[in-house]
């Protein structure tokens, strides 16, 4: 889904919502770590729960490709969406069956720490999880503080790749991104900040004229193993599942050999949630991102 948040917030429910299905894994987490995990009903295949919850809640296939059908059996108070997560006809269909629908769409880190908030008047758990998120509060500020103490770290993240006829290409993200505030919350210069997708593909690739994106989404570009070099990344992260994480490092450290970042043994692999997911996972990214980005 492209575009600005247009849903309504869901704050106006007299107590908290009984019944709630997340098709969000990073707000499944958030909601269980805020204690209001009792309250959710249908998760997604890819959401982590704690073990003794995991026998009473429904598995509703992936956030991309949700079993509607199951989602609006279920009969919650409130589905819980992401704008860049979940499709958009999904979050309709569950819509146009009466269901209401939060999409949330954090692209900084002070909008992620927002809901939380509005996670904690939501479900109404107030107390301990308050303190939690003005612990979160505190250590943003501080390694912002300390980030700014010391020259920024020039930082290439791919977040996928594929093949074309004009040879291999990576996705990344631009100033427009959640991933990119919280990189530089960290004291990373995002190599891409300011490059916006092109379209189609072969444009972005500079081999040929761009059309106009309409309400395309443009900030992950596509850029090539050329961009990347004249960049000079000192750090490359790669944010990975599984065994991709082998293959990717393989294909960067050969064909990004001559950059500051392979030269000097700074290609880190990382789990692929502390770039991704907001909530109150942010508080594990503030203590490990930093970490990658030591040049000495």
């Amino acid at each position: 889904m492209n575009g600005d948040n247009k849903h309504p917030q869901p704050l106006d429910f007299i107590g908290p919502p009984k019944r709630v299905v997340s098709l969000v894994p990073s707000m499944t987490e958030s909601i269980f770590d805020l204690g209001a995990g009792e309250y959710l009903v249908g998760i997604t295949d890819l959401c982590l729960v704690p073990e003794d919850a995991a026998h009473r809640l429904v598995r509703l296939g992936g956030p991309k490709s949700p079993q509607i059908t199951e989602v609006i059996d279920l009969a919650p108070d409130l589905v819980i969406a992401n704008q860049e997560e979940n499709r958009q006809e999904d979050v309709e269909a569950i819509e146009e069956a009466g269901l209401r629908v939060w999409v949330t769409f954090p692209r900084t880190v002070e909008e992620a720490i927002k809901i939380l908030w509005m996670l904690v008047r939501l479900f109404h758990v107030e107390g301990l999880s308050s303190s939690r998120i003005r612990t979160l509060e505190v250590t943003v500020e501080w390694t912002t503080h300390a980030a700014r103490g010391r020259p920024p770290v020039r930082v290439f993240c791919p977040i996928g790749g594929g093949e074309s006829v004009y040879g291999h290409w990576w996705i990344t993200f631009n100033r427009e991104t959640y991933a990119h505030n919280l990189l530089s919350c960290c004291g990373g210069l995002n190599i891409f900040a300011d490059r916006t997708r092109c379209y189609p593909l072969e444009a972005d690739l500079g081999q040929a004229p761009a059309e106009d994106p309409g309400t395309r989404d443009t900030r992950y570009p596509r850029v090539t193993p050329d961009e990347v070099i004249a960049l000079a990344p000192e750090v490359i992260l790669l944010p990975a599942v599984g065994s991709t994480g082998d293959v990717q490092y393989v294909q960067i450290t050969e064909l990004l050999v001559n950059t500051p970042a392979v030269l000097d043994g700074r290609v880190h692999q990382i789990d692929n949630r502390l770039i991704s997911w907001h909530g109150t996972r942010l508080a594990k990214s503030l203590a490990e991102i930093p970490t990658y980005l030591q040049l000495k």
